[in-house]
């Protein structure tokens, strides 16, 4: 099927129309999520019917949960925090991405069984960053605050689009030390101690992929971070990501920007996975920005 192209939906033998494709999000919290809005959205543009749940899981009710929407009839599902390690454990494939990252964002049922998962963050991260908002990161110092799911599911993406010395900084050290040396490219992906930070320079990018802004924490950074005309990125939207995005503008950042476009961009990917066609990401994301 080519892109761009909406799928024919089938009738079934009485001309009634096809029952929706299930699909769903776990993690854990998603009460507020707009994935299901966003999915929506991509299926109406493309005339297929879908049905897209949140359902809400912990590490230790995540797995069957999976298992039993997978007996509902279940054909794929997004993973948010804190499963997404947990996710790609639970796959029997594992796309490049996922495979690099050790995490899955994105789960596909297989025709015999199990689940094939991917990781669509660092994608979808980079068509934010790069395509739509028109930065270059190649050759670029780049600070990655966090060592989650999400911060390790963009790793791969920035290096493959040519970013320089990414460092990682967690407040626990030792999830910094074992994400880079996970990554394997020791030339160019470093940790540092959170603590170590007003020793590390300047960067030309800064992305938070803590959660901090969920609980109302703040991000306590120093002002002497940025490079000149360094750009500030939030992996988070909404008010979580307002403290992070104040002490971008304050510290002298010349772009700063939230995650919602990543949000979109990685979901994109996710439905042209399922759906064999791909979305209009930036028609759905400019409906969000406006708040309709």
């Amino acid at each position: 099927m080519t892109a761009g192209a909406a799928p024919t939906p089938l009738a079934g033998a009485d001309g009634a129309p096809p029952a929706p494709r299930r699909f769903a999000l776990f993690g854990q919290p998603i009460e507020r999520s707009l994935s299901p809005r966003i999915h929506g959205a991509f299926a109406a543009q493309r005339g297929i019917a879908l049905r897209y749940d949140l359902l809400p899981a912990n590490t230790d009710t995540f797995a069957a949960r999976l298992a039993g929407f997978a007996r509902e009839g279940g054909l794929g599902a997004n993973v948010t925090a804190p499963l997404k390690a947990l996710a790609a454990g639970l796959c029997g494939q594992l796309a490049p991405a996922a495979a690099r990252s050790g995490v899955a964002n994105t789960l596909t049922r297989l025709p015999g069984g199990g689940w094939s998962g991917d990781n669509t963050d660092g994608a979808g991260f980079i068509a934010d960053l790069c395509r739509r908002l028109r930065h270059d990161v190649r050759e670029r110092r780049v600070l990655l605050l966090g060592a989650g799911g999400a911060i390790a599911g963009i790793v791969p993406a920035l290096l493959d689009a040519g970013a320089g010395d990414l460092v990682i900084a967690n407040r626990h050290p030792e999830r910094a030390e074992a994400l880079a040396l996970r990554i394997g490219e020791p030339a160019r992906v470093h940790s540092a101690y959170w603590q170590d930070l007003d020793e590390a320079g300047e960067f030309d990018l800064v992305v938070n992929g803590t959660s901090a802004g969920h609980r109302g924490e703040r991000v306590d950074l120093p002002m002497g971070l940025l490079a000149p005309r360094a750009i500030a990125y939030d992996l988070n939207y909404g008010p979580a990501a307002l403290d992070f995005l104040a002490w971008a503008r304050a510290a002298g950042a010349t772009d700063v920007h939230d995650g919602l476009g990543m949000l979109v961009d990685q979901a994109a990917v996710a439905f042209a996975h399922w759906h064999g066609v791909e979305p209009d990401a930036d028609a759905v994301l400019d409906e969000l920005r406006a708040g309709r």
